[in-house]
C-alpha cells in the first residue's frame, strides 16, 4: 500500500501527508534516557514512511534532541527538515538559521519558516536571498492557535511563499473560510499544526465510539479520524502532529495509508464530533 503524498505547488516535489512536530514532545533537555526514547519515536516515524520533521528555536531543547536522534539513527538524509526563525531582530535571520543547523546536524534546511509572523518583513527578504543562493530550499511563514489569520491572509495574497503553516482540525476550522482557499489559489503548500488541538481532542472524544461513517472513510481510530479529516482537505499538504510515544506515532502514521474521507463523509465526521 502506497503512502498518501501531496505535491508542493511551487516545484511539483511530493512529500508524505503526515509529518512530525516537536513542540513540547522533544523538549527533554539532555536526559539520555529521554533522548533515546525520542530516537525510537523518530525511528518509528521514518520506518512508517514519514519525512517532514518540524521544529523551532522556540521549542527549548527540541532542536538539540532532534539532532541527537538523527545522529543516533544516521538519518540526516531521510528527513525533510523544517525549521523556523524566531526573533524580532530582523538582521539575525542567517545567524539563527546557522545555530539551528548546528543543532540538527544537517547541511541545509529544506524549509525555513518565519515563526508566528515575528519580524516577517526583514526575515522574508533575507530568506529569499538564502533560497536564491541555495542555502535553503523553501521559505514559509507560520501561525498557530488560530492567531493573526487576517495578517497571514494579507501576506499570502501579496508575497511569494512556498509554504504556510497554520492550525486546523475537526473543531478549529476557521482556516477553511479564507486561508486554505488562498493557498489553493496562490499555489502555496500548507503544513497543519495542532491537528489534535494539543491533545484536547483525545481527552474530549477518545472514550466515545467512532461514527458509523468512519469505516467507510478508511478510519479505525480517533487519531486516524482527526488526521484524515485534516489531510483530506485539498489545500492541505501535510499535517504535523507531535507525540512522545512510539505507540501513538504508530497510530498517527496509520493515517498515511488507505482511503481518505470524501466531501460528504467529511461533513458527517464534523457533524458527529460536534454532536458529542
Amino acid at each position: 500500500m502506497s503512502a498518501i503524498a501531496r505535491v508542493i505547488p511551487s516545484t511539483g516535489e511530493t512529500i508524505p501527508a503526515i509529518g512530525m512536530g516537536t513542540w513540547i514532545t522533544f523538549n527533554v533537555g539532555s536526559d539520555p534516557y529521554l533522548i533515546d526514547q525520542r530516537t525510537r519515536v523518530l525511528e518509528t516515524f521514518l520506518t512508517a514512511g514519514g519525512t517532514v520533521v518540524d521544529c523551532s528555536p522556540m521549542y527549548g531543547s527540541s532542536a538539540n534532541v532532534v539532532g541527537a536522534a538523527l545522529e543516533n539513527l544516521q538519518a540526516h538524509d531521510q528527513v525533510f527538515s523544517a525549521s523556523k526563525v524566531w526573533t524580532s531582530d530582523q538582521s539575525a535571520t542567517r545567524e539563527q538559521t546557522r545555530a539551528s543547523l548546528g543543532k540538527w546536524g544537517v547541511a541545509r534546511f529544506d524549509l525555513q519558516q518565519i515563526h508566528n509572523l515575528v519580524g516577517w518583513q526583514g526575515h522574508l527578504e533575507t530568506l529569499r536571498q538564502m533560497k536564491a543562493s541555495g542555502e535553503i530550499r523553501y521559505i514559509g511563514i507560520t501561525t498557530s492557535h488560530g492567531r493573526r489569520h487576517r495578517d497571514l491572509a494579507r501576506i499570502m495574497e501579496t508575497e511569494e511563499l512556498d509554504f504556510v503553516q497554520l492550525t486546523y482540525n475537526v473543531l478549529d476550522r476557521e482556516a477553511e473560510e479564507r486561508l486554505l482557499p488562498i493557498a489553493q489559489d496562490r499555489g502555496i503548500a500548507v503544513l497543519v499544526n495542532r491537528p489534535f488541538q494539543g491533545g484536547q481532542l483525545f481527552r474530549r472524544f477518545e472514550a466515545k465510539p467512532l461514527p458509523g461513517v468512519a469505516a467507510e472513510a478508511g478510519i479505525s481510530t480517533w487519531a486516524e479520524l482527526f488526521l484524515k479529516y485534516v489531510i483530506s482537505h485539498p489545500a492541505v499538504t501535510c499535517a504535523i502532529p507531535a507525540t512522545s510515544k512510539v505507540d501513538h506515532m504508530q497510530e498517527n502514521m496509520a493515517a498515511l495509508y488507505g482511503n481518505l474521507p470524501n466531501a460528504s463523509q467529511r461533513q458527517e465526521l464534523v457533524a458527529y464530533v460536534r454532536s458529542l
